[in-house]
């Protein structure tokens, strides 16, 4: 919050903002302190009547180029800062925040001395922009209250009072012991015996605490904003040209009649949602900041560590040589302490210069989230242009270049000692070739990361604020049990998929870049988790041509009186799974086999007519019968089950290798997959035994 402080001050008196006024060119000053500013000019010399004249002067020719003037009804409010024909006579004063301040028009002559003035129009400079404003006959009751900023003023400083003070104490205020809702008014015990008793009047009033009085003030309504036009009326609509709420007068019979309005309600919650959305592209610059400061503070330490190991290098290769190279060396270290300390003023420079604009970030940052939270419509949109906008400049101040280090940290020196003695007065450093460094770890990024079945899919990307050229990745993965990691892919690209995973295990995975100087280190470990169970479908790539595939290729047929063979699609090396077939056509009394096989399996004939399948055939199979396949490759037996009976203890025993679900059938037969399924309650039970 501190950081704001800046925002909520007035540029030309140097303290927080009183009764602030918005100026068109969307700053703030404090009423008084505008009044203090003003500067009178003769109507002769008012940009109006240099237009009615028709005279060329250049310092007015803006004016009339962009049609800044105040008097103009499709006006934007503000000119560029150019000063005015009396302006040049008048010194300038600094506020305390170093921006320049017109003083007031010096006090005209006694009438005796001079004859009567001529009729004068008053002129304010922005403090801030230099813009020039002339002011129409309402003076500064034309520009509008920001009663937003006010709010915000009395929340900060409520923030930052420790305690309650009497309001009533002519010299040291006691601390508050009630507060008078009626009055407004925080009172210490002998103030509120002597200025309200509790008699006459003042019985009726309400004393709270302090505490509750200060809460009940911020959750007082705020004073509706009227039309500087018609002080009667309330904004009601929002002026899409001139860009400011106007009330309905304004609408029938002022300068807005003809503009585009809209309901001050919507433009309100708009306005309000492009700030939010600002303010999270500057958000994320601010972090970008704040690590990249960091990482300037780390460079500093690392180029005193390296300056250290540099020095204790060079101090013992000068002590091996003669007296004369003693002399040398002491040359030679001046050099490397002035590369140090050059290197650590570039870099400070550089932390300081972050510093002051990332606390101006945090501080609009922090005061445009305290102007979210007003509820005032109009006072909100008389303001939130601007914000936007600083917003906006604010985060292209951020830009490339801005957050990458002016300065490497290590010494790019070698010291050379071949040449003979009597060389030792040439002795020099050698200028390293400058090499690209090494790639900074890349980020995993855990949103994009994922498994299906027993495949992961993989995303990584290099820091926000790494230029480093990287021409590839390398991608590991560990066995699934915490072994060792091999590589599991090489190249170019950011996102990877790994298939052919155990399921129901635990993988970890990193990255690392790579380029020409070399490898950066890993970046963190990632953990996943395949799939429990597999969720699969017949494979229309590796099966027969005589094959039917319907229902998502979760039902298969076929068009051939001979049996063929499908395969599904996942291969199992590992662990427990199981899937059913249920039988939805079942004609002539056919031998369809179910079980599993190799890759390479014969694809036309029966299933277990070679030693590459291991299937069942059940004469017994009628229609809508299920047939159950259960494969156990942690004790390499194979099982199955028709409509939940276990046929038989164990088909198979002594399986080892890759092998895929298997069914080989007819044109008399239809079957379904299911899949995903748990283990089934017989061989749970017995899995369970000791």
């Amino acid at each position: 919050m501190e950081e704001m402080e800046e925002e909520l001050k007035c540029p030309v008196c140097g303290s927080f903002y009183r009764e602030p006024i918005i100026l068109p060119c969307s700053h703030n000053l404090c009423q008084a302190c505008a009044r203090n500013i003003l500067v009178q000019t003769p109507d002769s010399e008012s940009p109006q009547s240099r237009r009615a004249s028709g005279s060329a002067v250049s310092d007015y020719d803006y004016l009339d180029l962009d049609k800044m003037s105040l008097y103009s009804e499709a006006d934007s409010g503000y000119g560029s800062y150019g000063g005015f024909a009396s302006a040049p006579t008048t010194p300038c004063q600094k506020s305390p925040n170093g921006v320049r301040v017109f003083p007031p028009a010096a006090p005209p002559p006694p009438a005796a001395l001079a004859p009567p003035p001529p009729p004068r129009n008053a002129c304010l400079t922005c403090p801030q922009c230099h813009r020039s404003l002339v002011l129409d006959e309402r003076g500064l009751r034309g520009f509008p209250r920001n009663r937003l900023l006010e709010g915000v003023i009395d929340r900060y400083q409520q923030g930052r009072a420790a305690a309650l003070r009497c309001q009533l104490c002519e010299k040291a205020p006691k601390e508050a012991a009630v507060m008078c809702e009626q009055c407004d008014v925080f009172y210490c015990d002998p103030c509120r015996l002597r200025c309200h008793p509790p008699r006459g009047p003042l019985a009726k009033h309400r004393l709270v605490p302090p505490a509750q009085g200060r809460v009940s003030r911020r959750l007082s309504p705020r004073k509706i904003s009227t039309c500087t036009d018609h002080e009667l009326e309330n904004h009601s609509m929002y002026c899409v040209q001139c860009k400011s709420p106007v009330c309905y007068q304004c609408l029938e019979e002022g300068k807005h009649s003809s503009h585009e309005v809209k309901a001050l309600g919507a433009m309100w919650k708009l306005h309000k949602s492009q700030l939010s959305q600002a303010l999270n592209g500057l958000s994320d610059r601010a972090k970008e900041a704040k690590e990249f400061l960091v990482q300037l503070r780390n460079m500093v330490q690392q180029i005193q560590e390296n300056s250290v190991e540099f020095e204790a290098c060079l101090v013992a290769q000068c002590d091996a040589l003669i007296d004369a190279l003693n002399r040398r060396k002491a040359q030679l270290l001046s050099r490397v302490n002035k590369e140090h300390e050059h290197k650590l003023k570039v870099v400070r420079d550089q932390i300081s210069h972050c510093t002051v604009k990332l606390r101006q970030t945090t501080g609009l940052m922090e005061y445009c989230l305290e102007v979210i939270k007003e509820n005032d419509p109009s006072g909100f949109l008389q303001i939130s242009d601007a914000l936007i906008r600083r917003v906006h400049m604010t985060e292209d101040q951020w830009g490339k270049g801005t957050l990458t280090p002016r300065m490497t940290t290590d010494f790019d020196l070698n010291l050379d000692n071949a040449p003979l003695l009597q060389s030792i007065h040439q002795l020099d450093f050698v200028q390293m070739k400058v090499s690209s460094p090494v790639p900074a770890p890349p980020i995993l990024q855990l949103e994009e990361c994922c498994t299906h079945n027993n495949s992961a899919t993989l995303s990584w990307k290099q820091p926000p604020l790494s230029t480093v050229q990287v021409e590839g990745y390398i991608l590991e993965l560990d066995d699934g049990n915490g072994g060792q990691f091999r590589e599991v892919y090489v190249g170019k690209e950011t996102m990877c998929t790994v298939d052919g995973l155990h399921f129901n295990s635990t993988y970890s995975a990193r990255v690392k870049a790579f380029n020409k100087s070399g490898v950066s280190p890993y970046s963190k470990t990632l953990v996943l988790q395949t799939s429990e169970v597999a969720w699969f479908s017949f494979d229309p790539s590796s099966a027969h041509a005589d094959i039917i595939f319907s229902n998502d290729n979760l039902t298969v047929t076929c068009n051939s009186y001979d049996d063929r063979v499908v395969l599904g699609k996942t291969g199992f090396s590992k662990g427990l799974h199981y899937w059913e077939l249920s039988i939805d056509r079942y004609d002539n009394h056919p031998d369809p086999a179910f079980g599993v096989a190799r890759i390479d399996v014969l694809k036309d004939a029966m299933l277990g007519k070679d030693d590459k399948a291991w299937a069942i055939t059940e004469g017994g199979i009628t229609k809508g019968a299920t047939v159950g396949v259960l494969l156990d490759l942690t004790r390499r037996t194979l099982t199955f089950s028709i409509n939940e009976d276990q046929q038989g203890p164990v088909a198979f025993e002594n399986l080892e290798g890759l092998f895929f679900p298997a069914v080989s059938l007819n044109r008399n037969v239809q079957v379904t997959l299911h899949t995903g399924l748990p283990v089934p309650e017989f061989y749970a039970s017995r899995s369970a035994m000791p």
